[in-house]
């Protein structure tokens, strides 16, 4: 802890440097000295995987857009040293992707913080969700009347999905998942980038010969808007922590996701 000298006018207090500053009496306020006394705050909140992702979530809801390294910092009235290590410590724990070079917020599952080709609006603002399953994880977030503008195969034909009082109204679509889950996170954004909506079998047969893409699972978007509010329904949460593999399995099960695609076997690595 800082030493420095007390020097009152009333002069029962000099303190030597040795002293420790909780044991010196205190300095008038109004002393030119008293300001270089350093004194612990209790206003520094820690810097933890759950409140950081909290605050980055409910940034992007309230906002549109993430918090800063800088506004983060204010938040917590830490230094922003320790919001960066922060943040690079939730990438670690695949809570967040950051830019290459930077320690800013790229995309925070279910929002990207760049365009993709899902659309998120409601009367309340506009988001990016990553995939099909992200955008429909938006939604459940949100928890309000929400329109998803998206186009089928990330092509041409532009497509309205809308959810209204918790029910989705274009049953009839699709979505095709190419990329086993064992493996999402090798390349997260090109993961994210495939899952897309289709209307119907014989599209995603065309579409995975046309762009050399292996054919995945393809499951009813009803149902996988039921599951995205199973799996993103605890993000909003200050005490968020990310699935474990084990639990991953167990909700894959309840909404019989299953086959290839969402086989993790023995993988010990974070989902």
């Amino acid at each position: 802890m800082p030493i420095t000298l007390c020097c009152c006018k009333r002069g029962d207090c000099l303190a030597s440097f040795k002293r420790d500053i909780k044991n010196a009496p205190p300095c008038s306020s109004t002393h030119p000295l008293a300001a270089s006394v350093t004194r612990p705050t209790n206003t520094t909140k820690m810097v933890t995987n759950s409140n950081l992702h909290y605050h980055i979530i409910k940034g992007i809801i309230d906002n549109g857009f993430s918090p800063t390294v800088d506004d983060l910092a204010d938040t917590f009235q830490a230094d922003k040293e320790q919001v960066i290590k922060g943040l690079y410590d939730l990438q670690d724990y695949h809570g967040v992707v950051l830019h290459p070079n930077e320690p800013k917020v790229w995309v925070i599952h279910p929002f990207s913080l760049a365009p993709t080709n899902f659309y998120v609006q409601t009367k309340n603002g506009q988001w990016w969700g990553n995939c099909a399953w992200c955008s429909l994880g938006v939604a459940a977030l949100l928890n309000e009347d929400v329109k998803i503008t998206t186009t089928i195969g990330a092509e041409t034909k532009q497509v309205e999905i809308n959810i209204v009082n918790g029910q989705i109204h274009e049953k009839n679509y699709f979505i095709h998942f190419p990329i086993p889950m064992k493996n999402a996170w090798d390349n997260v954004i090109y993961t994210c980038s495939n899952m897309l909506v289709f209307e119907n079998e014989e599209q995603i047969d065309s579409w995975t010969k046309r762009h050399n893409i292996p054919k995945g699972d393809i499951q009813p978007i009803e149902k996988i808007w039921n599951f995205s509010k199973k799996w993103y329904g605890n993000h909003l949460n200050p005490e968020w922590t990310k699935w474990t593999v084990e639990d991953a399995k167990r909700i894959f099960i309840e909404f019989e996701l299953e086959g290839k695609v969402w086989n993790l076997g023995d993988s010990k690595e974070r989902f």
